[in-house]
């Protein structure tokens, strides 16, 4: 649950101590403490890298910052053929060796008990954020770029795509056990633009790590997927991660029983009572049938979630008998 808010009171500590976002990312020990603080509390079954999606693109030649209050900034926006020409291809052993070191650490202190997953971003998502300059409402730079020049996105998503897959096929040799490709923003796409834009590159992705790393479980994400599911099991990733707008009964359904799902509790559910959230539970688990299941939040955990909930959560999810 992106580190159950990345155990909210000690990470808001954390930030006020190292304000910089580079600080925080790069420092190995603070990477480690971080990731581990959700599993040290509440022992879920997976541990999360703490790192960001965008944390390559310093190492592509795209600047960025991560500012309190604003979010994600592209100190300059790529528009042209001549921006993407100066766009390298990643190289995760050369611009970001504290991931690997990180989740190294992450395998030997968990020991087994859970899985360590690492992520990335999706090519289409990315390219959203460099084109944008940051994060959007309405995606008109993207979009424009994509139907007025749609060769210059489509070298700029290749770029992107070769590069993520060799950062999964890197964090998987370093420690990550299970990696998840977020494409939050796919889902602003039409679905014959994603077709297009969007699963080519994941495709290609998921190809190109399924050679190196044929039992490297992959999960795929998009906010508000409802409209593209039967589409995002096309990538061939093997877990596809609903968010909450999605029935899970009818995402399974949709879906189909070769591929497995993740989710989709409603993050807001932890605002409630403990026996609403127990019953949302139970319904999720019930919907999503026996096998094939990993139970989670449909999105990231909220600020101000009570951390006695997120407590709840876990118990009663431990406590599940098929």
């Amino acid at each position: 649950m992106r580190q159950a808010g990345r155990y909210m009171k000690s990470y808001q500590i954390i930030c006020e101590k190292y304000p910089s976002f580079r600080e925080r990312s790069e420092n190995v020990d603070l990477v480690v403490e971080i990731s581990l603080q959700p599993w040290n509390v509440f022992k879920p079954d997976g541990v999360i890298l703490f790192s960001d999606i965008l944390t390559p693109l310093s190492g592509m030649n795209i600047p960025f910052n991560i500012v309190k209050g604003k979010g994600p900034v592209i100190f300059d926006p790529l528009g042209s053929a001549a921006d993407v020409d100066k766009v390298r291809e990643f190289n995760p052993e050369e611009s970001v060796p504290y991931v690997g070191e990180a989740l190294t650490i992450l395998r030997r202190e968990v020991d087994n008990e859970a899985a360590v997953l690492g992520f990335v971003g999706a090519p289409f998502t990315l390219a959203s954020y460099v084109v944008e300059g940051g994060s959007s409402k309405n995606f008109t730079k993207i979009k424009r770029l994509a139907f007025s020049q749609p060769k210059v996105l489509h070298s700029l998503l290749q770029k992107f795509a070769t590069s993520m897959a060799n950062y999964i096929q890197y964090q998987a040799d370093n420690g990550a056990q299970v990696v998840q490709i977020f494409d939050s923003w796919a889902t602003e796409l039409s679905p014959v633009d994603f077709e297009e834009f969007s699963l080519p590159y994941l495709k290609q992705i998921v190809d190109s790590v399924k050679q190196t790393h044929p039992d490297l479980p992959l999960i795929l994400y998009a906010s508000g997927s409802g409209g593209l599911l039967e589409r995002l099991a096309l990538t061939g990733v093997d877990v596809v991660s609903l968010d909450w707008t999605v029935d899970m009964a009818e995402g399974r359904k949709r879906l189909g029983h070769d591929i497995a799902v993740q989710g989709n509790v409603d993050p807001g559910v932890l605002f409630g009572s403990k026996e609403f959230i127990t019953n949302r539970i139970n319904d999720t688990v019930r919907k999503a049938g026996k096998g094939k299941h990993v139970l989670n939040l449909g999105h990231g955990i909220k600020v101000g979630t009570p951390e006695e909930n997120v407590a709840h959560f876990f118990e009663v999810a431990k406590a599940i008998r098929y």
